[in-house]
């Protein structure tokens, strides 16, 4: 690194923090800055590239309208860890564990997002998670978060491919074709879809996500009805699966645990497990914040709108299920056999039980659009963390490269290359390496989860400290300061005990895949620190000014463009408000 100039720069940044609304001029002072562009704070600790988003012309466009966001947020919320994970959750638990898990992860989930929400809220950047460590905690630490954000979607994109080609051989005309065809048209046309821009990319995961939201409202009313007895054999449900031998419980294998209290207890265990994983894409929403329209008022609204989400979606979904699939049926423990298409839902286990086959079919078509809408999303949180880490100087530049329709394309077009890895299940031998990656997705997201609150925590001191008031924020986080702590250490407990069955009994290469993901983050968090010598940065010294002005600016600029729009109708101010 070249040696730092000796000149000291004044800089004066605008922001318009403060509950009046006016501008609040600072002076940093003593900010040294070498010949590679980097800064300094006076005591030489915060190294870090630009703190600004680059230019208009060379970044993301902010082309994602509020009910674009609104429908990715949820389309992240609601997936296959529901429609199809929660069979197996439903034998592990029982209805009541079942509920009770998925209720209580859910609660820590929604901790997350008001956390990253108050963020994102304040420093709408273009750089996602790994921008807001970097800047409130220790560029390490942005540093190791980024890339084990960008190595789960590296993963998961190629692995939803993989389901979408599986989904399709549960009809005669889809075994027909070769499975390694299947994969490639679909890498084909997510490449396309998220090539032709963001504007392109909102609008279909505005109409994926629609017909999730139908599709699951459309299940749980399905699920209500045969439970009232509205099914062939006009059999009223009711609660009776909660009741022996069933009940409400479920058990850990007792063949090897024999206590039944702890044989219980791990049964639940395993349901918080399993809904950590189902859950994990939620906080997608905190990617798409670089190209939002309007982000300080359509980034919280989505947030807010994630609690009614989780409640309706997942808790009254998985309440459903445990009233009309029992946990000792043949056709659900098939069902988690198979882990395919329609098979591996317990919806479909459901119908089965009270003779409604031909539901099969339609359950499995809407398999097909969760699985292709998170191909799709996948692969643009992919692209998009890769640019954040080439912005901020921790990733090749070229891949901070955008097009004139604001993609970036040569980090879109690495990550479309890591959809390859789903032609290692074409073959069996490979089949198994590749489960060992997606077996590593929810481990890296829980990462992703703690270092979000860990950041929200860091940003609260700093504000304290700098004598801000979290009151003045644009948005709140509700629950706060003991959320964060509460949703962080909820998540470290879950992400140690994950593979809590590995050693029931002990196996090398489930124990590797569980909790290989915490040695590689350390190593990336410990090796950039070391090699660059950083050290956290203290929360008097926070930079909570820099890059405000530019976002102001374009808040203004999408404010006049509204108002000069003239007034909307009642049905444009509807369709804006989904």
């Amino acid at each position: 690194m070249s040696t730092p100039v000796e000149k000291k720069v004044d800089i004066e940044k605008t922001s318009s923090f403060g509950s009046s609304g006016e501008k609040r001029a600072t002076t940093a002072t003593g900010n040294d800055v070498d010949g590679d562009g980097r800064r300094y704070n006076p005591d030489g600790i915060y190294a870090e590239n630009e703190l600004y988003d680059p230019a208009a012309d060379d970044t993301l466009h902010r082309g994602l309208k509020s009910r674009q966001i609104s429908m990715i947020a949820l389309g992240g919320a609601v997936g296959t860890g529901l429609i199809i994970g929660s069979g197996s959750a439903l034998q592990k638990g029982g209805p009541l564990g079942l509920l009770l898990g998925y209720a209580f992860v859910g609660f820590v989930c929604y901790l997350v997002m008001v956390a990253l929400g108050e963020m994102a809220a304040f420093l709408p950047h273009k750089k996602g998670f790994a921008g807001y460590a970097t800047r409130f905690v220790d560029p390490a630490l942005g540093f190791a978060v980024g890339w084990n954000y960008l190595m789960k979607y590296l993963i998961v994109t190629p692995n939803n491919i993989n389901a979408a080609g599986v989904v399709l051989q549960y009809w005669a005309g889809g075994r027909e074709v070769n499975i390694a065809v299947w994969m490639t048209v679909f890498i084909v046309f997510i490449f396309i879809v998220n090539l032709l821009g963001v504007r392109v990319f909102g609008e279909l995961e505005f109409w994926f996500s629609s017909i999730k939201v139908l599709a699951l409202i459309g299940l749980i009313l399905m699920g209500i009805i045969i439970d009232l007895g509205g099914n062939p054999q006009k059999d009223r449900i009711g609660f009776r699966y909660w009741q022996p031998p069933n009940g409400p419980m479920g058990t850990f294998k007792q063949d090897i645990v024999q206590n039944t209290s702890l044989a219980t207890f791990l049964g639940f265990w395993s349901v918080m497990i399993n809904a950590l994983f189902a859950y994990i894409g939620t906080e997608l929403i905190g990617v798409t914040v670089g190209e939002a329209e309007n982000p300080r008022r359509n980034i919280p609204r989505a947030i807010r709108k994630t609690f009614w989400r989780i409640t309706i979606f997942y808790v009254g979904g998985v309440f459903v299920i445990g009233l009309i699939t029992p946990r000792t049926s043949s056709f659900l423990t098939d069902a988690t056999k198979a882990r395919t298409g329609a098979a591996a839902s317990p919806f479909v286990a459901a119908v089965e039980l009270v003779g409604i086959k031909s539901l099969t079919h339609l359950i499995n078509a809407l398999i097909l659009v969760f699985v292709l809408s998170a191909a799709n999303s996948d692969l643009y949180i992919g692209s998009r963390t890769l640019y954040g880490l080439a912005v901020e100087g921790k990733a090749p530049k070229i891949f901070a490269k955008v097009d004139k329709r604001g993609v970036p394309l040569p980090a879109l077009i690495l990550c479309t290359a890591f959809c390859g890895l789903v032609y290692l299940n074409v073959s069996s031998g490979a089949a198994k390496v590749f489960t060992y990656f997606v077996n590593l997705v929810s481990a890296f997201g829980a990462i992703t989860w703690i270092a979000i609150c860990y950041s929200h925590i860091r940003f609260m001191k700093a504000l304290k400290a700098q004598g801000m008031s979290r009151d003045d924020l644009p948005y709140k986080a509700p629950l706060n300061p003991w959320g964060s702590w509460f949703a962080m250490i909820i998540t470290s407990i879950i992400l140690f005990f994950k593979g809590y069955d590995t050693f029931m009994p002990f196996k090398v290469d489930t124990f590797i895949t569980a909790y290989i993901a915490i040695p590689v983050f350390a190593i990336l968090w410990l090796g950039y620190k070391l090699f660059h010598k950083t050290k956290v940065i203290p929360s008097e010294q926070v930079d909570l000014i820099s890059g405000l002005q530019q976002i102001n600016e374009e808040e203004e600029r999408y404010i006049l463009q509204e108002q000069q729009k003239g007034p909307r109708t009642w049905w444009q101010r509807l369709w804006e408000s989904l």
